[in-house]
């Protein structure tokens, strides 16, 4: 059985073209007319091969590279070793970001796990349904009634697309995913399993028994949106949930009724998000974080992982713990337990 390549190289650039791409800065006398013909990290990369250093972690694989062009900051280009040119400029992992984008385009975003074009005749597209040309529906795969998709949009196999759904242009929508009631802009990607639009969890507490409250919201997606796999996002119960322009969502995240997420957010893996919670622009929240209902997170705020944030944070404050308080405030009291357990080791034994 041979070995498949799943992303193959489109172009090989040399170093002059990755400078111009990069704004990077070469030394004197350095080779531009060298050829790259791969990409990898500083310990496995080799010669006619590009890597990039970033994290301080990684500082001691740079003396022992073969690569032979390596993107990096300022700090540590004199650590260079010979015979790899360094390629400096303020943010190498950005533009090492730029350059892979430039030699493995279809790894960007998903293509049709078919290898198809247009629609496969074993989907099953609704005839008021309304595909602009350039639509690809991949086997399995159910458009519904008057839903309206954008040119260039891949729907994966088996996902399903409700009814009245619009979707943007040269989108996708991975294998398995459900949109339904949602309104979805312009290059968004929904990876496989994602769940958009059904009912948010809404009911009238009471004795003899709990009340459906009917959800009647919608879910706008806007424009450049990634949502990672089995990623949740629950419709509105009376307003819409919106997710803004930008914002970058890991896989398995939950996504309450009523939540406003602003552009550019980032939001990572397993974090949870109750109804009616608001996120300003450009927030950051971490892994398994939790929030409840009805917060106000404010602009460039950041929320450390695992943090049970239960009260509003303001725009750029930086908080963690459970219940979640400002770091520094955080990190004190981590200290002073640390204190305490060393003073009086066996404090609460029984």
């Amino acid at each position: 059985m041979t070995e498949p390549v799943f992303f193959r190289q489109a172009r090989a650039p040399t170093l002059a073209e990755i400078i111009a791409e990069t704004g990077a800065r070469a030394p004197g006398g350095a080779d531009l007319s060298l050829v790259i013909h791969g990409v990898g990290p500083l310990d496995t990369a080799g010669p006619g091969e590009l890597s990039f250093l970033d994290n301080p972690k990684y500082v001691e694989q740079l003396a022992r590279t073969r690569a032979s062009a390596v993107l990096i900051g300022e700090r540590y280009a004199s650590r260079t070793p010979d015979g790899v040119v360094a390629l400096v400029l303020a943010d190498p992992y950005r533009a090492f970001a730029r350059i892979m984008g430039m030699l493995f385009p279809d790894a960007l975003r998903p293509g049709s796990f078919f290898g198809a074009s247009g629609v496969s005749p074993m989907s099953f597209v609704h005839p008021e349904a309304k595909l602009e040309p350039g639509v690809i529906v991949d086997p399995g795969a159910v458009v519904g009634p008057r839903a309206a998709v954008g040119a260039g949009t891949i729907i994966g196999p088996h996902a399903v697309i409700g009814p009245d759904v619009r979707i943007g242009r040269d989108c996708a929508v991975g294998a398995g995913a459900t949109v339904q009631h949602s309104l979805i802009g312009d290059r968004v990607i929904l990876h496989p399993g994602v769940r958009i639009g059904q009912d948010g969890f809404g009911f009238a507490m009471g004795p003899r028994g709990h009340l459906k409250l009917p959800q009647v919201g919608r879910v706008i997606i806007q424009n450049d949106v990634e949502i990672g796999a089995n990623t949740t996002v629950d419709r509105g119960a009376n307003r819409d949930t919106v997710i803004g322009e930008g914002t970058k969502i890991d896989n398995l995240v939950q996504i309450a009724h009523n939540v406003t997420i602003g552009r550019h957010c980032v939001i990572v893996s397993q974090v949870g998000i109750s109804g009616s919670t608001t996120l300003a622009d450009f927030a950051v929240i971490g892994g398994q974080a939790g929030l409840t209902g009805h917060l106000k997170i404010g602009m460039g705020a950041q929320i450390a992982a695992q943090s049970g944030v239960m009260s509003d944070v303001p725009a750029g404050q930086k908080w963690g713990g459970s219940p979640a308080q400002p770091m520094r405030e955080w990190l004190k009291s981590i200290v002073l337990l640390q204190k305490l357990a060393k003073k009086d080791p066996g404090a609460g034994a029984s």
